[in-house]
């Protein structure tokens, strides 16, 4: 527990020098490139300078941790602790001026994603958690995340990113899903996560996550009484298909329904 708090206390380090960044550079005009060829992966000046703000600092603290990073990619990925960041998770957000957008900063132990934060600074708000506690923090003040009890599919509101990034497989499972929720919203990247550790949302369904997408928010969604698996209900640190829901009830309903796919 206490070296869980020193780390937490070194991802608010952390997130404090991310954010001069983000914030410089939000709502400005900044020139932004597609990383893909066929298709739209944003990444802005703002991506770049925040992520190299966040590993300078964990290479002076920790000089024999790894990194991994979504702009910079891995070194000593193969330690046992390992730093995992998104200095901007939800770019198409930040580009667009919508403060939906995170800094996300995560930490595996072994291969298990043990602490994590998302930061938004515009909003002034950082979630945090070690997998058994949870907390927000807005402005100077910090109150503990729980999720909220919904068992029924037909009660739950449901987010995800955007239907389209579902494939051709996926996609059946996930519309059968979402005509049986009562509020399905997109658009949310990790915001969605923290709204279902703070009971504000019942389930997140994505697909097609990279590690530095979901290391950070899982131990904030656990903290909180919630459970995030892959679509076969495993452990979901390395990404992939991704299940978030505050009720574990809830969860193994909506498991079943996606082995449709």
């Amino acid at each position: 527990m206490e070296q869980s708090q020193e780390f937490i206390q070194f991802m608010h380090r952390l997130a404090d020098a991310s954010d001069l960044v983000t914030q410089q550079y939000f709502r400005e005009e900044i020139g932004v490139e597609n990383k893909l060829e066929d298709s739209f992966d944003p990444v802005t000046i703002a991506d770049k300078a925040a992520e190299r703000a966040i590993r300078s600092l964990i290479e002076q603290h920790y000089p024999d941790h790894g990194i991994i990073g979504e702009e910079y990619g891995s070194v000593r990925a193969d330690a046992d602790y390992v730093w995992v960041l998104d200095p901007i998770d939800g770019t198409r957000a930040y580009i667009s001026g919508l403060p939906i957008w995170g800094t996300l900063i995560g930490l595996l132990h072994k291969g298990k994603a043990s602490v994590g934060m998302m930061s938004q600074p515009h909003t002034r708000e950082r979630f945090f958690g070690d997998g058994t506690r949870s907390f927000l923090r807005y402005g100077d003040k910090t109150r503990p995340l729980k999720t909220r009890a919904c068992i029924a599919l037909s009660e739950a509101s449901m987010f995800t990113t955007s239907p389209a990034l579902f494939n051709e497989q996926e996609r059946p499972a996930y519309d059968h899903l979402e005509a049986q929720v009562r509020m399905p919203r997109y658009g949310t990247d990790c915001y969605g996560y923290a709204m279902v550790a703070a009971g504000q949302c019942d389930l997140v369904v994505e697909s097609g996550l990279q590690i530095y997408d979901i290391a950070a928010l899982i131990p904030i969604v656990h903290g909180a009484g919630g459970i995030i698996t892959n679509w076969q209900g495993d452990a979901a640190d390395q990404g992939g298909q991704i299940l978030a829901c505050g009720d574990k009830n809830l969860h193994q309903t909506v498991l079943r329904g996606l082995q449709i796919s």
